[in-house]
C-alpha cells in the first residue's frame, strides 16, 4: 500500500509523491488540455460526487474513490487507524473474500493500489476500457460490506507495526522529520504520522476500525472520478446501478483545530544511528486556496527543483557542505501546513555551519530577491514534467480526486496556470520575507550515533 507519511515521500517513494503542482501545472499546460478539460460532474442522491473524464488516446481506464477521511481525522491515542484500514480493504467481502479483490483485478490484466494521506484515503485500479465495470462493482462492495474479522486485523495490525518500524524507526531522517512536524505543530492534527505512534498502534482493535469505517465510508463522503476511455452515457447509469443503493450515512465530523501562530523558533534533535547529520527546517504557510500559493509554489521552484537552484548550488556544488540538498512547498492540505528545506551533510561538516549557510541562501532572497531568469526558470520547470504525464490517465484522475476532496474543487485547475504567469518577482520577495522568518521556523536535527557493535567498549571497572 502507498502511505503519503512524509519523510518516505522525500527520500523513498519520490515517483509517487511529485508535489500537486507539478501535475496541476503540466496537465494544463498541455495545448488545448484546458480547454478540453470537459468534466462531467454529478452527484448521486445518496451524496457520492461523480466526476467523469473522457479521454480516447488510449484504451485505458483509471477508477478511484477517494474518500475525505485520513490521519487528520483521528483522535488522540488512536493514530493511525487510518492508514490501518486501508489495509483491512483487502480482506474480503461476503461477495469476495480475502485477497480476492487483487486477484480479479489481476486476471483482468489490471493493476490496482491504495494510498492514505493526512487529509485522504484514496482507492484505484487501472484497467482496459472493456472492464471497467470491475471497479465499480468492487468498490461499491467494500464501501459498505467490507468484513472486518478479528483475527484478520490482529494480524494486520502487526503488519503496520512492522511497516512504521522498517519506513520510520529503522530510518534516522524519517525520524528527524516525524519529530519535526510533531514539535512544529502543538495541537492540530498534522502533528501525527499517518503511520501512526508505535504506542497508538498497539492498542487499536477491531472495534475501532469498525466505527471509523462506519462513519467515515459512506457515499456522502465520497469522491469517484473515472478517467478514460469510455462513454459518460453509457457509464453514468452503470455508476447509478452500482453505488445508487448504497445508503446515505450521517455526515462524518471534520476537524475544525486551527493552530496557533508559532511565536519563536523550535528545535528537536534526534538521537539515532546513522553515518551523518541530516537538518530538516520547516516554516509555516498557508493551505491551497489561499491567493498566496502561487508565489510560494515558485518560491520553492527557486530555492530546491534542479542543480541551477539556489540551495543545490550553494549547498551542494559550491560550497560542498551537503550530499544531497532539496525542500518543498507542502501546501496542499486542507489546513495550513509546512514549507521546509533540508540537506544531507558531507563527513566533517557540522549542523551548524549547514544551517548558517541554508539561511544565508534564504536571506539573499529576502534581501535582493530573484532574478527574471529564475522567475521563467521556475515557471517552466513544472509545465516540462508534463512529459511525463501528458497520456496518463490516472494522473488526471488523481489530481482530480485529490482537489476535489479537499475542497478546492476540480474548475481550479482552469485558472492554475494563469495565475502561476502571474506571479512576479515581487510576489515571491514578499512571501520569503514574510513567511521564511525565524520565529516562524521549526527546526530538526539528526545526531549520528555510532552503532552498538562499533561503540567503545566500556573501560574495565566504569560504572554501569
Amino acid at each position: 500500500m502507498l502511505n503519503y507519511q512524509l519523510a518516505p515521500r522525500i527520500l523513498h517513494f519520490a515517483f509517487y509523491t511529485l508535489h500537486f503542482a507539478f501535475f496541476a501545472f503540466s496537465l494544463v499546460c498541455a495545448p488545448g488540455w484546458a480547454e478540453a478539460l470537459q468534466v462531467e460532474e454529478h452527484a448521486l442522491p445518496n451524496g457520492l460526487k461523480v466526476l467523469l473524464l473522457e479521454d480516447h488516446k488510449a484504451p485505458t481506464v483509471t477508477a478511484q474513490i477517494w474518500y475525505r477521511v485520513g490521519a487528520r481525522h483521528e483522535i488522540p491515542g488512536k493514530t493511525g487507524l487510518a492508514h490501518l484500514l486501508e489495509h483491512m480493504m483487502l480482506k474480503g467481502t461476503p461477495a469476495v473474500g480475502k485477497g480476492e479483490h487483487s486477484r480479479i483485478v489481476a486476471r483482468n490484466g489490471g493493476n490496482e493500489n491504495a494510498f492514505t494521506g493526512m487529509d485522504y484515503t484514496a482507492y484505484f485500479q487501472n484497467f482496459a476500457s472493456d472492464r471497467v465495470d470491475l471497479s465499480l462493482r468492487l468498490e461499491s462492495d467494500r464501501m459498505v460490506n467490507l468484513l472486518l474479522d478479528s483475527q484478520e486485523f490482529d494480524l494486520e495490525r502487526e503488519v503496520v507495526k512492522e511497516e512504521r518500524r522498517m519506513r520510520t524507526e529503522d530510518d534516522p531522517t524519517s525520524l528527524v522529520v516525524e519529530e519535526l512536524y510533531a514539535a512544529a505543530f502543538k495541537v492540530h492534527p498534522y502533528r501525527n504520522p499517518v503511520l501512526g505512534w508505535m504506542t497508538d498502534l498497539e492498542g487499536l482493535t477491531r472495534e475501532d476500525a469498525h466505527r471509523f469505517y462506519k462513519t467515515y465510508y459512506v457515499p456522502n463522503n465520497a469522491t469517484l472520478v473515472v478517467v478514460g476511455d469510455f462513454d459518460p452515457k453509457t457509464l453514468l447509469p452503470k455508476i447509478r446501478d452500482y453505488f445508487g443503493a448504497i445508503p446515505r450515512g450521517t455526515n462524518p465530523p471534520q476537524p475544525k483545530v486551527m493552530e496557533p501562530p508559532q511565536r519563536g523558533e523550535r528545535r528537536v534533535k534526534v538521537e539515532a544511528e546513522a553515518q551523518l547529520p541530516f537538518v530538516f527546517a520547516g516554516w509555516h504557510i498557508p493551505n491551497s486556496g489561499h491567493p498566496d500559493e502561487y508565489a510560494l509554489e515558485v518560491l520553492a521552484h527557486i530555492l530546491t527543483t534542479g542543480k541551477s537552484s539556489r540551495l543545490y548550488r550553494a549547498l551542494v556544488y559550491d560550497q560542498q557542505l551537503a550530499a544531497y540538498a532539496g525542500g518543498d512547498y507542502d501546501g496542499m492540505k486542507i489546513d495550513p501546513s509546512l514549507f521546509y528545506l533540508y540537506g544531507g551533510l558531507r563527513p566533517g561538516i557540522t549542523p551548524e555551519a549547514f544551517e548558517q549557510a541554508l539561511y544565508r541562501v534564504v536571506a539573499e532572497i529576502q534581501e535582493r530577491g530573484v532574478t527574471p531568469e529564475e522567475l521563467l526558470r521556475a515557471k517552466n520547470q513544472v509545465a516540462a514534467g508534463f512529459i511525463m504525464a501528458q497520456d496518463s490517465a490516472f494522473y488526471r484522475g488523481r489530481i482530480l480526486g485529490q482537489i476535489e476532496t479537499l475542497g478546492v474543487g476540480w474548475r481550479y485547475l482552469t485558472t492554475y496556470v494563469e495565475r502561476i504567469r502571474a506571479v512576479t518577482a515581487e510576489d515571491v520577495l514578499r512571501v520569503a520575507r514574510m513567511y521564511l522568518t525565524d520565529s516562524n521556523r521549526t527546526v530538526g536535527i539528526l545526531i549520528p550515533l555510532l552503532p552498538k557493535s562499533k561503540a567503545p567498549a566500556r573501560p574495565k571497572g566504569a560504572a554501569s
